[in-house]
């Protein structure tokens, strides 16, 4: 069926639009049943140099939004997860023109979507941040391209705690693999965090996004 208009997100920009011009873009994706405020938070201890702008999710669900349903949902599916991405790819192909690069930062669901993506298009991001997430299987979906990322050496900054009580194991043993096959892989575990982030993480979420994108 195709689509009745383009997706219009409500966005939360960290620079004015006058502002936005040659710098480069991160786009935060939130996580189940949060909101584009979420994460906004995190601006504060990012680059100054990057223009951050954090989507809301497009499925209004409790106190909050999602992208797609949960894996263990009965209407779950990797099509629902495709068809949520390609929304956001349009919309980023409407705002990224100005910029000198883009990278995308997910947290929890939000790195599933950062992660689908940059599998959708490969060629596109600088660098991609995960933050206590996971990648969802493709099972032959067209949609991801993932043979194209294999050569590709995208970085990929993954923060978790061991002991995260929300990601299930199965999960994390896929994207661990999925991950060391397709990516630069910076993998971080952190103790006593849970399914959060905290300010060790931030300071090296930093330090790889200083690096990897400002003085590639």
């Amino acid at each position: 069926m195709p689509k009745t208009a383009p997706w219009n997100p409500t966005v939360l920009w960290s620079k004015p639009e006058a502002e936005r011009t040659g710098t480069p873009l991160l786009v935060l994706f939130h996580g189940y049943l949060a909101n584009e405020e979420d994460l906004m938070g995190l601006a504060d201890y990012l680059p100054a140099e990057f223009t951050i702008a954090s989507v809301r999710a497009p499925q209004a669900l409790g106190p909050g939004y999602t992208w797609f349903p949960l894996m263990n949902e009965p209407d779950f599916s990797v099509q629902r997860v495709a068809d949520a991405v390609s929304d956001v790819s349009d919309w980023l192909d409407s705002v990224k023109g100005v910029h000198s690069s883009v990278s995308l930062l997910g947290f929890s669901m939000g790195m599933a979507v950062a992660s689908t993506l940059l599998r959708h298009r490969p060629a596109d991001f600088a660098a991609v941040v995960g933050l206590s997430g996971f990648v969802v299987p493709a099972e032959g979906n067209p949609f991801f391209h993932d043979e194209d990322l294999a050569a590709g050496g995208v970085p990929f900054f993954w923060g978790r705690d061991q002991a995260d009580p929300v990601i299930d194991a199965p999960r994390i043993e896929f994207t661990h693999a999925w991950l060391n096959e397709h990516t630069v892989l910076t993998k971080i575990l952190y103790s006593n965090m849970g399914h959060g982030i905290n300010m060790q993480e931030l300071g090296h979420v930093k330090e790889f996004l200083t690096h990897l994108v400002l003085k590639a």
